[in-house]
């Protein structure tokens, strides 16, 4: 297992987000975490990489437990993270933010498969990040997080805002790095179509607590669609 969430608890002030939540992702395994707006998901994925103080339970990284370790120490333990926004730097070029996902490492070469998933990004290596359309900028991200060669990867609503022909194209590069490279993919997602495309298994979080589990062939019916995810 690569990473196992425990009964863990998450308040912003006098707010509970998350309650209890417990999930698991195994080694090279996709699993997407599905839900409305304002349900937690981007508060567990910030939980996990260190960024969101808990108030109970723990988070275990390969037997590990990183519940209180900083967000660079877990980065550096193997763990990829692409937050909501992308987030990536404007003014710097794409292949100055490539570099960027290589800090703290001696060797700050950008690894070679990182331009052969996003062959675009070797065209644009001098352009600024901050002129690159919403697709081309989520796949830069999506780079950065792999320029250091993670295990685990976090993608938070990695197709937000993003043209439909470039969403397919983003479908296509995340299933190709899981199957080639054995990257496990923890995906929070509200477009469930392009979740259910490529995800081994899902849970579906309500108010902050896991309402629904399973094999995403056996989660995608009507009735879970439509009681928790309003589709």
């Amino acid at each position: 297992m690569i990473l196992e969430v425990k009964n863990l608890d998450v308040y912003r002030g006098p707010n509970h987000i998350l309650h209890n939540v417990n999930f698991s992702v195994k080694e090279g395994q996709i699993v997407a975490l599905l839900g409305r707006n304002g349900m937690g998901k981007t508060t567990l994925l910030r939980s996990i990489i260190g960024l969101t103080p808990t108030h109970g339970g723990s988070v275990i990284l390969q037997g590990k437990d990183v519940t209180h370790v900083p967000p660079h120490k877990i980065a550096a333990l193997g763990v990829g993270y692409v937050p909501q926004g992308r987030e990536i730097f404007p003014f710097h070029t794409v292949e100055e933010n490539l570099r960027l996902g290589r800090s703290g490492l001696k060797d700050k070469t950008i690894p070679h498969e990182t331009y052969d998933y996003f062959s675009l990004l070797r065209e644009r290596t001098k352009q600024k990040g901050g002129t690159l359309s919403g697709g081309e900028q989520q796949m830069l991200a999506i780079g950065r997080a792999l320029a250091r060669r993670p295990r685990l990867l976090l993608l938070d609503e990695p197709s937000e805002g993003i043209q439909p022909n470039i969403v397919q194209v983003l479908c296509q590069i995340i299933k190709r790095i899981n199957e080639e490279q054995g990257v496990a993919v923890l995906l929070v997602e509200q477009n469930v179509d392009f979740a259910f495309s490529m995800a081994h298994y899902c849970y579906v979080i309500e108010k902050g607590e896991i309402c629904s589990q399973g094999p995403a062939d056996g989660i995608r019916n009507d009735e879970i669609i439509r009681t928790y995810l309003a589709v």
